[in-house]
């Protein structure tokens, strides 16, 4: 059974961007739209990572990922957090909250890849290019 990755953005395109870069790794994916969203999907379908935005209507993905966090059943899930805001402060905020990477936007969708294989333990990272 393949691992299970969750994505969670709100913008259709960004979604298909990271499905097609992390479905390279025959992962099977789960799609949320929003942190309330992604909250309900990761208790019930359990995904063994989520790539999750952080700027996103209903709630943002730093909320979200410290309600998944705070919670037993999804605490141990590794979460890369991206954004456009690659910010001192928020770059701190999420990972203070507990974020395994925090990319910023736009991204090298080999390096995701690279990255999700290393924190799923199946790949060391390799070094971004400059």
């Amino acid at each position: 059974m393949p691992r299970k990755v969750m994505i969670v953005d709100d913008e259709p395109h960004m979604l298909r961007v990271i499905e097609l870069s992390i479905s390279k790794g025959a992962y099977a994916i789960v799609i949320a739209r929003n942190g309330l969203e992604a909250i309900e999907l990761a208790a019930r379908e359990k995904p063994d990572l989520i790539v999750m935005d952080v700027a996103m209507p209903e709630m943002d993905g730093l909320t979200a990922l410290r309600h998944l966090k705070a919670a037993p059943e999804t605490a141990g899930i590794p979460v890369i957090m991206l954004t456009v805001r690659g910010q001192a402060l928020t770059r701190y905020l999420a990972e203070d909250a507990g974020a395994a990477l925090f990319l910023t936007k736009p991204f090298s969708p080999t390096l995701l890849l690279a990255e999700t294989r290393r924190i799923l333990g199946e790949a060391p990272a390799i070094a971004p290019q400059l």
